[in-house]
């Protein structure tokens, strides 16, 4: 029998970013960090300044006691760069490289297996970095470059779930540069189609960053204004009498077969909507059933449509699918998805699963898996 002890795979957790939602990530990487198991994984932190600057954070493992609930702000630690070759050890696996750049670790480099980005935000989940792991050949957790990208832009997600069959709430766009007299045709447009009120979205930013409840006409130009400080391209939404389901899915190693979609949520807001504020910085914000109060079949086809919107929008490892279903006619609409969804120990993602059955440490055992087997293939 050999005496040999299995080698601990070295986790990467990334987090920070330039983006929004730099703080959110702070909090989704503490809990990660605290509760990712120690039997299997070796742990390293990676944080991203607000400017897109990498420091080798080296939290230290005393970080699992501490009643902190973010990642530390690690901006004096040394700067490191991700090399664009990975590093092959024996049995030709790929090893992610961070080369120290200060002068005082001249030539010394770090090494993982696998990275967890967990970021939140534009150029954090919208492909970019997706593409820089890529180019790295390194194994990383969640959606692809594809599935990121599309999943970070409303507009594309709707056109593309549009073109499959998949019911989204009708809407229209706006850019940045379109001309006043553009501006003013779309408010009469929006108007005839729907009337108000309606809601405007920066089209690639998460977190309700950016969304604005339009209740008249004279509120639209101004409100489009303020979410073109978030992005050059706006959603105005329809408004409808909607219940927000939530679900948590996780993709089959075997990805011929079915993803894994958790019992659901309703998320029911104590504001006028479910904004960032409500999310993050009231306590009582929203009040969450779980599992949400809908009938079997009700579940059945919102389950059924969950799994194709995963597939249809190129969605891997994990995400969450957020849906709504009509109060008044039942009918149910895709809303939004997340693919790199938060992870706090109240996040609706893991807690999802945790009702599911499936506990938060072993959740993110089976998403580092999934990356790992998708790098091997």
């Amino acid at each position: 029998m050999s005496n040999m002890v299995k080698e601990k795979i070295i986790v990467g957790i990334i987090y920070g970013g330039r983006s929004s939602e730099h703080e959110v990530s702070l909090r989704s990487a503490a809990s990660v960090f605290k509760r990712l198991d120690r039997t299997k994984f070796d742990l390293r932190t990676i944080y991203i300044d607000k400017e897109g600057t990498f420091h080798w954070a080296n939290v230290p493992e005393s970080f699992t006691q501490s009643a902190e609930s973010s990642l530390p702000q690690a901006v004096l630690t040394p700067e490191v760069v991700l090399l664009p070759r990975p590093h092959k050890d024996s049995q030709g696996r790929s090893k992610a490289v961070f080369a120290y750049l200060d002068s005082a670790h001249a030539g010394r480099m770090e090494m993982v297996d696998v990275v967890i980005p967990m970021l939140h935000g534009k150029n954090c989940e919208d492909g970019t970095l997706q593409g820089l792991f890529e180019s790295a050949e390194i194994a990383y957790t969640g959606s692809g470059v594809i599935g990121s990208a599309i999943g970070m832009d409303k507009d594309v997600a709707k056109r593309l779930a549009d073109l499959a069959g998949i019911p989204i709430v009708p809407y229209r766009t706006a850019r940045s540069w379109d001309s006043v007299q553009k501006r003013e045709l779309l408010r009469n447009e929006v108007q005839s189609a729907f009337g108000f009120p309606v809601f405007v979205k920066a089209a690639r930013e998460g977190s309700s960053v950016g969304v604005y409840k339009v209740k008249s006409r004279e509120e639209f130009l101004p409100k489009l204004e303020e979410a073109f400080r978030y992005d050059n391209k706006v959603l105005i939404e329809k408004a409808i009498a909607a219940r927000e389901i939530e679900f948590s899915v996780l993709q089959n190693p075997d990805r011929s077969q079915r993803p894994y979609v958790s019992t659901p949520a309703e998320i029911i807001p104590t504001h006028e909507f479910y904004t960032y504020d409500a999310k993050y910085n009231d306590e009582a914000g929203a009040v969450v059933k779980i599992p949400a109060e809908i009938t079997p079949d009700q579940y059945q086809k919102m389950t059924q449509l969950v799994e194709k919107i995963f597939e249809t929008l190129e969605l891997e490892g994990y995400a969450r699918v957020d849906l709504f279903l009509d109060r008044e006619n039942g009918a149910y609409y895709l809303n939004e998805v997340n693919t790199l969804p938060g992870f706090t120990s109240i996040s609706m993602f893991p807690k999802l699963f945790e009702v599911s059955g499936i506990p938060y440490t072993d959740l993110l055992t089976k998403i580092i898996e999934l990356a790992l087997l998708r790098n091997k293939r």
